[in-house]
């Protein structure tokens, strides 16, 4: 139960103290978060209408902006019928990360259960919400948002997930090897101080990455030299990244598989995929999942604006509209 007043924005809270899975213990650990929306309340005084946002591998709490179209009056998530929550996962700056701590390599090594942990702390302490109605995710949120529901069933109404997957193998296994084979090369990764020479490391990273990014059809439509334009500024950008902060996440993905688990999910579920996206495949990511997963419906789209690791809900806003309405009372 909410005992404070809600002012909508931007914030931050502390979390006094953060216990991870396998038992070591962070003290004032940051979250960063932001409120849009309106809160409404049973009789008990206990939000009911609460919506989490988790976000992609390189987002953070800001990331709810892009879903502006979807939460407009008279939209899926019409902000006067919606309490959306948006939070900076655990990993990610300037949530409690190994930068934002100055703990570096000796951060302690986290799960995606942990990352859910995070948030569901956040909720309880800050918002007085042991609950929500449903989770919004894309991407590594996807995870989150797979985990969550597995962990625990009751918590939440529906998921909406959106090019994402339950389990790190194959393709993607590959990527998150190399990755972590790139990074635990450099002989100045388990310095007590942040060598500048691990920044160059990000480019060798971000130049892998770059083969994930764009849908098979975008990469193949495009000639060499606007590959390599959207290459450079790609990778000019990932440099802006904390190479501890990426090699943590790196570490928290390569373990995720929640496959003997999915059968745990209460939550009715719609699941959104590209069919041309190269990282989480239609047919190994998604399309199985009707069969794993009761309540669910899985959706595939052709993604031509941008790339396949899109943002914008509004490509499929008839399905949304459809999948919200069984929940209108």
């Amino acid at each position: 139960m909410i005992t404070e007043e809600i002012h909508e924005g931007y914030g931050r809270y502390t979390i006094d103290r953060f216990e991870f899975e396998y038992g070591r213990v962070l003290e004032n650990a940051s979250v960063e978060y932001s409120l849009t929306g309106t809160p409404k309340f049973d009789d008990e005084g206990n939000i009911v209408n609460a919506i989490v946002y988790c976000h992609s591998y390189s987002g953070d709490y800001a990331s709810l902006n892009n879903l502006y179209e979807v939460t407009q009056e008279g939209s899926s998530f019409d902000k006067n019928e919606y309490f959306l929550i948006s939070i900076t996962s655990l990993g990610v700056p300037d949530s409690c990360s190994p930068s934002i701590t100055g703990l570096n390599q000796n951060f302690p090594a986290y799960s995606i259960k942990d990352a859910v942990n995070f948030k569901r702390q956040f909720l309880k302490e800050k918002l007085g919400i042991e609950s929500v109605h449903g989770i919004l995710a894309r991407g590594f949120g996807g995870y989150e948002a797979y985990t969550w529901a597995c962990e625990y069933p009751d918590e939440m109404d529906f998921l909406i997930i959106h090019s994402s997957s339950y389990k790190t193998g194959g393709y993607r296994y590959v990527i998150a090897k190399c990755m972590d084979t790139i990074v635990g090369s450099h002989d100045e990764l388990n310095t007590e101080s942040y060598d500048e020479s691990l920044s160059k490391v990000m480019v060798s990273v971000n130049s892998l990455l770059y083969s994930t990014y764009f849908s098979k059809r975008i990469f193949q439509e495009m000639s060499n030299d606007e590959i390599d334009v959207l290459m450079d500024d790609f990778i000019d950008d990932g440099l802006f990244m904390d190479l501890y902060d990426f090699k943590f996440i790196n570490d928290s993905i390569l373990n995720y598989n929640i496959e003997d688990k999915l059968e745990n999910i209460k939550a009715k579920v719609l699941i959104i995929s590209s069919k041309c996206d190269i990282y989480y495949s239609p047919e190994f990511d998604s399309l199985p999942l009707k069969d794993m997963i009761k309540n669910s419906k899985v959706i595939l789209y052709d993604f031509v604006r941008k790339n396949a690791d899109d943002d914008d809900f509004s490509y499929f806003m008839d399905d949304l509209n459809e999948f919200m309405s069984q929940f209108k009372k």
